[in-house]
């Protein structure tokens, strides 16, 4: 388990969306001091969060930013893209694109900062997953968070031994800007980042943050075809 109250975090895409809300949860919760990144550190708004510019993408941009963060304790590895691209139709830089920021952007962050939380004492890092992680219905979107799922399995293992505990969010659609498009009921923020928080000091390898994320995750011991009905038509 990590406390959070009195904790140095480092979030990815702190000003807006999700990372918005975990900035200023994070605070509600008595955190020391929370390092929100972006690639605009000017869209920070938190008055006490530490903007920092970070392209997650670029490995000299994620090394200057654990350079400026040595007191770090737990990384939350938050922000993404969604594209969405088809992998028979759409181009492949498109695709890579997802993986870069999706699946090697938390990585680079978690090799910079797995020195760091180490030599802190030990701490956490949270991946912000997908429920698509789980069913493939979002194009590479959906490949590329089921990469970082099996990323953070693994992680899991090698950094048990160096104090560094790993959880894995995963939720449906939240109510921001990347799912501004998408039809259906949208989580709230705030509520999501309450249910990753939790997760964090509770030592949870998993936080499933609403009803669709549950199901889908029920169902991966089932049928193929219970999660694909596609299939049988």
């Amino acid at each position: 388990m990590t406390a959070l109250k009195g904790a140095t975090v480092f979030v990815t895409g702190g000003s807006r969306g999700i990372g918005k809300a975990l900035v200023e949860e994070l605070y509600v919760r008595g955190a020391g001091k929370v390092y929100a990144s972006a690639r605009d550190p000017r869209t920070v708004s938190h008055p006490d969060a530490v903007a920092v510019a970070l392209e997650v993408t670029d490995p000299a941009s994620v090394v200057a930013a654990a350079a400026q963060a040595q007191d770090v304790t737990v990384l939350i590895n938050n922000a993404g893209a969604s594209v969405g691209a088809s992998f028979l139709d759409s181009p492949v830089e498109d695709i890579r694109r997802e993986f870069e920021t999706n699946f090697y952007g938390p990585l680079l962050l978690t090799r910079a900062f797995a020195p760091v939380i180490e030599g802190n004492g030990g701490g956490h890092i949270l991946n912000v997953h997908s429920v698509l992680s789980w069913i493939a219905l979002g194009g590479s979107y959906s490949a590329s968070k089921a990469a970082l799922w099996s990323q953070s399995n693994s992680l899991r293992l090698e950094l048990q031994p160096r104090g560094i505990t790993v959880t894995g969010l995963h939720v449906g659609y939240v109510d921001t800007d990347l799912a501004a498009g998408a039809e259906g009921p949208k989580a709230a923020p705030r509520d999501v980042a309450v249910q990753a928080l939790d997760g964090i000091e509770a030592g949870a390898y998993e936080v499933l943050a609403d009803d669709i994320t549950r199901q889908v995750k029920a169902g991966l011991a089932g049928d193929l075809a219970g999660l694909y009905p596609q299939l049988t038509k």
